[in-house]
This record gives C-alpha cells, structure tokens and sequence, in this order.
C-alpha cells in the first residue's frame, strides 16, 4: 500500500521514513560532480531535472544495463538466482513499503558486490554505444537541449545507480545525474546502499539538496518525468511537465494545469516489451535481474 505524504508527515525525519528518503537525497546530491557544472551553465538560477526511464528513454534503463551485462557474462545465472527469487514479492505486488523498496533494491545490486566501479563504468560505456543508444526518445533530448542552450544546468534524476547514470548523462551531453548511492569502499562495490533507494519523496529531497548547494531557485527550475510516483519530483518545481505519462500523472497534470508532452509510439511500446512500469519504477533492479535470469535461463535451453 503506497504511504500517503499525511502518514509520511508524521513520521520523524531522524528514523522514519521520510528520514529515508530524506538521506537517499542527501547522499544523491553529495555523490553529484557540480564542478563542471559551474563551467557551462551561465543561468546560475535554474536548472532542469529529468527522469530517465520511459521519459529519456524507452524503458528500463537499468534493465538494459543488466541485458549488456549478462551478454558479457558479467556474472553467473547462479548468482542472478539468488537475488531474483528476492525479488518476487516486491514484483508481483508493486509494494511501496520503503523496507521492501530497500530490499528489493539491495538484491539487485547484490551482483555488482566485489566488482570495481570502474569496471562497471567501462562496460556500461560499450553497453551504451550497443543498447541505449537506440532506445533513447529524441523528442524528450530536444526539451533537455533547449535547456541547456538557454545556459541552464540538466540533471538525470533516477533510481538507476549513480555512476551509471552520471554515465549517461555525459554520453548524452548533460550536466550530470542525481542517483542511487551505493557503497563504495576503496573503489569495490560492498553491496549495500548509502540510504534508500532514489525514488519517489528521495528524489524530491535530492533535488531540493542540489538546489540548496547550488543556490537554485526551485521556482525557476523545470522537471520532466512520465510516472506517477515522480508528482513530488514535479511538484517541487516551479514548471512541471509530465512526459509520457501513465494514467494517474495525466489525471494529475490535468488536474494542476501542468504541459503534457507525448512522444510515443505505437510500434516502439508494445506490452510485450519491457517497461519501466510506473508502479515498480524505482525497482528497476530487481525487475532486471529476473528478466536477465529468463535470458540466462533461456540462453542456456537453446545450447
């Protein structure tokens, strides 16, 4: 059952939930490179933040990442089985409780534990040029190049991990990425995360971190996502946009007088391909890791 944000005020922000999200922003916008930011920026006030997953790109992106990594055999179907029976409960129920969020998310990245980061970072560049690439939305850049052509910062906002999407921000030509924070200890993954994963009120709050940091003004800045569970992302801006959006975001932005912006296809959303459903979002990872499991699994049936 989705918490609603009168519960989440009730809670304490030391060691409830909110205090979750709260921190997982924090730590985003700690792991944030602004250095190269203050170089090409010259609108110093605003700044534009952009979800990832079926608004920068048609589903997944962290899905996809797993795909390239599997194809690489970056790790064992073993070790996917593992974690993916994990992932069952939160999958087959959409559950937005934060422990489940955690779990959840924390079995997905357990298959990068013991790995390098920088090892990661490399293949996510080959996995970029050979996957994403192609499932990028052109019409969603042209609303982050007009951004950053009015000398305004572009930030992705994801639950995605953040070195990965640092990565595909600079591919893409972006000031940076606001992600989730896993733990590093010199240089090797532990498997663990800095706080919650980057979802839902995190990204709000790792918004508002950046913002307070970067001394942006919130009223001036724009957000951009297609999923429901992004409305505080959006709403803590002052120029919303819902892309894409499922049906509870359309409803909202309606409602709220927010642009909607649509640029799907027909052809390119076809229920069989994989999604990043708004309900399980921010769970990315474990929805990845039983999908490269089946290609694993199949990939083995056809040897």
């Amino acid at each position: 059952m989705r918490a609603s944000l009168g519960s989440l005020d009730n809670m304490t922000s030391d060691g409830g939930v909110l205090g979750s999200y709260r921190r997982a922003g924090q730590a985003s916008a700690a792991a944030a490179n602004v250095e190269s930011a203050h170089l090409s920026a010259p609108d110093a006030k605003s700044a534009a933040f952009f979800d990832v997953d079926n608004t920068i790109m048609r589903g997944s992106s962290l899905f996809h990442i797993a795909l390239g990594l599997a194809r690489r055999n970056y790790f064992s179907a073993s070790e996917i089985a593992g974690f993916a029976v994990k992932q069952v409960k939160f999958v087959m129920t959409g559950s937005e409780d934060l422990e489940d969020m955690a779990s959840a998310t924390e079995a997905g990245l357990s298959f990068i534990e013991g790995r390098s980061v920088d090892e990661l970072v490399a293949l996510g560049e080959e996995i970029f040029d050979e996957i994403l690439i192609d499932k990028l939305i052109p019409g969603t850049l042209a609303l982050a190049q007009a951004h950053l052509d009015a000398g305004q910062q572009v930030w992705l906002v994801t639950a995605t991990p953040v070195e990965l999407a640092t990565l595909i921000a600079s591919r893409l030509g972006l000031t940076g990425a606001l992600g989730t924070v896993s733990e590093v200890k010199d240089g090797i993954y532990t498997g663990h995360l800095d706080g919650a994963p980057l979802h839902g009120l995190a990204k709000a709050e790792a918004i508002r971190a950046l913002a307070q940091s970067e001394g942006f003004d919130l009223a001036a800045c724009s957000a951009y996502s297609d999923s429901s569970n992004d409305i505080p992302m959006l709403s803590s801006v002052g120029n919303p946009v819902a892309v894409n959006p499922d049906s509870t975001l359309r409803d909202h932005a309606r409602e709220n007088q927010w642009p909607i912006r649509d640029f799907r296809k027909r052809e390119q959303f076809k229920q069989f391909v994989i999604p990043a459903v708004s309900g399980v979002g921010g769970y990315a990872a474990g929805v990845g890791a039983g999908l490269v499991l089946g290609y694993l699994i199949g990939r083995s049936r056809r040897r």
